[in-house]
């Protein structure tokens, strides 16, 4: 037989709900996600999954397998929190000081528990597809170049849970509620730091000429590291270059020994990343060098451009434009430059990171609070998009395994759990 979706009977949404508020209250940062990995291991063991624990740390993967064969798929979501004080009011707001969900993983990770369940009773059914489903749940994205993602890889991801394609959801902020957003080709930006030290001569303020000011070149180069992207970076590309932090002495009347700069670098092409990496320390070591001050740079690769795989992202984009129309999806959506270690995942393998808009799901004493982006304290994960995210996967997951997924929309709209007004 051939089961088709039926949201009311499959999706959780309260169930979903309640996983999520319940990871909400209880934040863990990136490989401390402990109790988080216990939930999510137990939810997958009672849905009949065979459940793999220990993977860098705290990361786990489900696995369930229909038919006899076939490809295999991986979904994945990511579990971490943010060190950040919540200051939403919400009533599912973090317990722990200095710790909340302020970029939406709790949501992700909700999203594909919905949908692991519902996945899990499609087999009960009886749905004649083939293949063999890997959820993977991930900690640590928010950890820079030192992620789960390529941990996970190191220790064997692929090879002990072959995927043939991989897919991953973000929520995608002050953008229309429950909308579909996909790109392919280079859809987030890579991320590197750059730490610089300027070392000069300290000295009384005023008398500067006994000192070597490291303030200047420090200044000097904060303006001329956008002469990089404004004269060396093709027009037509993207770069970034933010001066994140500038720290020089202690008080007014001293000339410091030291001064420090720490940059945000993000481009969306190997090539732009390349020449970054090369011109800033140039610029930097040529600011020192008509100061007459010594420089150290300090060049951190982080994450990858993430690219997403042509194939994979149309099948990912058809799935949706069949469950929830047309003008839900946006399939050239303008790429980003924040940055993903999905991207590790899919230097290895093909497949599509794709997103959802979350609305303007900013809160404050526990009242909608307008638009508000991620890793803000007042951001909340809209739970008004779980049952989308989590339909969209078993879509997907059907799409995949099947060779007659249904070539005519079918009509969906997301239970709205009535906790609280859905923000636009």
């Amino acid at each position: 037989m051939h089961a088709t979706i039926s949201p009311q009977a499959l999706i959780d949404v309260e169930g979903m709900t309640q996983w999520r508020h319940a990871m909400h209250r209880h934040p863990e940062l990136g490989f401390e996600e402990f109790r988080t990995s216990a939930l999510v291991a137990q939810c997958l063991r009672d849905w009949g999954y065979e459940v793999t624990t220990g993977l860098a740390g705290t990361g786990l993967v489900g696995r369930l397998r229909f038919g006899s064969g076939g490809k295999s798929l991986g979904l994945r979501a990511e579990m971490d929190a943010l060190p950040i004080e919540e200051a939403t009011g919400l009533p599912w707001a973090s317990a722990l000081p200095g710790k909340m969900h302020g970029c939406g993983h709790d949501g992700h990770t909700a999203m594909l528990l919905g949908a692991a369940k519902a996945l899990a009773q499609q087999r009960e059914q009886g749905v004649d597809w083939n293949g063999t489903l890997h959820l993977i749940f991930q900690p640590a994205e928010e950890l820079g170049g030192a992620g789960g993602a390529q941990r996970m890889i190191d220790e064997g991801l692929f090879s002990r849970f072959p995927c043939d394609a991989v897919f991953a959801m973000h929520n995608h902020p002050d953008q229309p509620a429950r909308q579909m957003f996909f790109r392919t080709g280079a859809f987030l930006a890579s991320s590197d730091k750059v730490h610089i030290v300027y070392r000069g001569k300290g000295g009384h303020g005023a008398i500067p000429h006994q000192a070597i000011d490291p303030s200047l070149p420090a200044a000097a180069t904060v303006l001329a590291l956008q002469s990089i992207v404004a004269r060396n970076v093709d027009p037509l590309q993207s770069a970034v270059v933010t001066v994140g932090r500038l720290q020089a002495g202690q008080t007014y009347n001293v000339i410091p020994e030291a001064a420090e700069l720490e940059l945000s670098v993000r481009a969306l092409t190997p090539e732009v990343r390349e020449l970054l990496a090369r011109r800033i320390p140039e610029v930097a070591h040529g600011q020192a060098a008509s100061f007459g001050v010594e420089c150290e740079v300090a060049y951190e690769r982080g994450y990858p451009v993430l690219v997403n795989t042509e194939a994979e992202t149309r099948l990912a984009s058809r799935v949706a434009r069949q469950l929830f129309g047309e003008d839900q999806v946006m399939e050239d959506a303008t790429p980003l430059c924040a940055s993903e270690d999905f991207a590790y995942m899919l230097q290895q393998r093909p497949g599509c990171y794709l997103m959802i808009g979350n609305g303007h799901n900013g809160h404050a004493g526990g009242q909608p609070s307008g638009p508000c982006s991620v890793h803000n304290p007042h951001f909340d994960f809209n739970d008004g998009c779980l049952g989308t995210g989590a339909a969209f996967w078993v879509g997907l997951a059907e799409a995949f395994f099947s060779d007659d997924f249904r070539s005519t929309p079918i009509s969906y709209v997301s239970p709205t759990p009535h906790l609280r007004k859905e923000s636009p």
